[in-house]
């Protein structure tokens, strides 16, 4: 068992290369198996993204604000982990406050995706043009990519788990909202934030999800799921299950491979028995506008903490405590937490707060409610022969991009609107959603798939990740 730990430590210095830790614990991991080892437990590397509490060690968002901050508690999430055999390889790198998509936006610098090393891509290189690993949590994602971890931990605001997993070729979930606790994840936005998990399988995902749940006193958002409902049903058969087809997810960016992988995992679901029905989310189009308006004042809001004085990085400017706190926060925070901090305020404002706070909850209920009447539509009124059991989407609108690409046109801002388009209604609904690597494009860089369940029915939508999983036969390449 100390092996495994010691396989995974030697693999994460490999790759320091791509960046993808910001503190590495290995001498911790090792404790964690010695002590796994003396209670018989199985041992498993984990890495933990670096928005989660880790007693003792630091936990930095990826930000100067705080890169000196070492908390006194453990997340929840981590912690069950850890009790499980769990062995904290390194905290991973991250867009600042988990705020972006391509896991550049880091106080300590970019984390880089291994399939740099694969592409057929002639312009990518380490040094300038690296691919893209996706984000927030690209470090977590690359680091099971990599093998340097089984189980990763990664925050699902608006798509932060599954992006990423898709631009690296891994499983990413982003479980119901309540299903995991998030006491210990420094909040971006409390009403869309989920602990995520990465893993190379879906069976890997369904072992953590196992370890993890159950209601915690320290968050009163968690709720007493039912394990059967939750976990992977194996033993259910997937002939007659319907499966949904979004037509709103037919956008104009989306790339042939990313259609052709869409329409490949729809035949296999219906060759297996399954039956495919076109369905409409009518108010998709409103939706990335709505996150971004809850978003951004939920940002002003808890962003409001960090003032230099309580904690947090502390300007040596001295004129006034105003001038302390402004200093503070404009030499520690990076262009895009300023910005939103900057957005989230004026919506905030009295004279603005029901034309766009007010507004974008009340058409948050409506998105929420579109996916209600396909997964519940006797709640509604509808006839239950207009019932789906399970969506099926895509997860980005093309391969990971080249850095030179992302950053060509507004410093990728489009890009991330673009890839955010597919992944955060299902944040703005709480349901589940997974993506599930099923193929590589001509240019050699993975092609995922985005599955959707109701709340709280993780576990049939894990079952049909696992058989797409089983027939794709998706493998990763030994990266170096």
């Amino acid at each position: 068992m100390a092996k495994l730990i010691e396989e995974a430590i030697e693999r994460a210095a490999r790759f320091r290369k791509l960046n993808l830790l910001i503190t590495e614990t290995f001498d911790l991991a090792r404790e964690q198996a010695t002590s796994a080892a003396e209670k018989k437990q199985n041992v498993f590397p984990l890495v933990v993204k670096d928005c989660f509490t880790l007693k003792g060690v630091r936990t930095t968002c990826a930000s100067k604000m705080l890169a000196n901050y070492v908390p006194s508690y453990t997340a929840t999430v981590v912690q069950r982990l850890i009790d499980a055999g769990g062995c904290v390889v390194g905290k991973s790198n991250q867009d600042e406050f988990c705020m972006g998509t391509s896991s550049s936006q880091s106080y300590f610098g970019p984390v880089k995706s291994p399939w740099t090393l694969a592409t057929t891509e002639k312009s990518a290189r380490l040094e300038d043009n690296w691919v893209i690993p996706g984000g927030s949590s690209g470090g977590s994602a690359v680091a099971v990519a990599c093998g340097i971890a089984r189980i990763a931990l990664g925050s699902d605001t608006g798509g932060s788990t599954r992006n990423p997993a898709a631009f690296c070729g891994v499983v990413g979930l982003k479980p119901s909202y309540g299903l995991l606790s998030r006491h210990g994840l420094i909040p971006l936005t409390n009403s869309l934030d989920c602990p995520a998990i990465f893993a190379r399988s879906v069976d890997d995902i369904n072992f953590a999800i196992g370890l993890m749940v159950g209601r915690d006193a320290k968050d009163s958002t968690t709720v007493d799921a039912k394990r059967e409902s939750v976990s992977m049903q194996t033993e259910k058969p997937l002939k007659g299950l319907v499966v949904g087809l979004p037509k709103e997810y037919r956008t104009a960016d989306l790339s042939p491979e990313c259609w052709d992988a869409w329409n490949k995992v729809a035949g296999i679901l219906e060759s297996s028995g399954c039956q495919l029905k076109h369905v409409s989310l009518p108010h998709t189009e409103y939706s990335i506008v709505c996150y971004h308006i809850i978003g951004e004042c939920d940002v002003a809001s808890n962003m409001a903490r960090y003032d230099g004085v309580e904690y947090g990085f502390c300007s040596p400017e001295d004129r006034s405590t105003h001038e302390r706190y402004a200093a503070s926060r404009s030499e520690a925070l990076n262009e895009v937490v300023r910005r939103r901090i900057l957005a989230g305020n004026y919506f905030l404002l009295r004279e603005h707060y029901d034309e766009y706070f007010g507004q974008a909850l009340r058409v948050r209920r409506l998105i929420a409610e579109d996916f209600a009447r396909l997964f519940r539509p006797e709640q509604f009124g509808i006839s239950s022969t207009e019932k789906v059991d399970i969506l099926l989407t895509p997860v980005a609108s093309s391969t990971a991009p080249l850095r030179a690409d992302f950053e060509r046109d507004d410093d990728g801002y489009t890009r991330e609107r673009s890839d955010d388009y597919f992944t955060q209604p299902a944040n703005m609904a709480g349901v589940p959603a997974i993506s599930v690597p099923v193929t590589t494009a001509a240019n050699g860089l993975p092609v995922a798939v985005q599955l959707v369940g109701d709340w709280m029915q993780d576990g049939q939508m894990l079952a049909v990740a696992k058989h797409i999983e089983s027939i794709v036969k998706f493998s990763l390449p030994q990266f170096r």
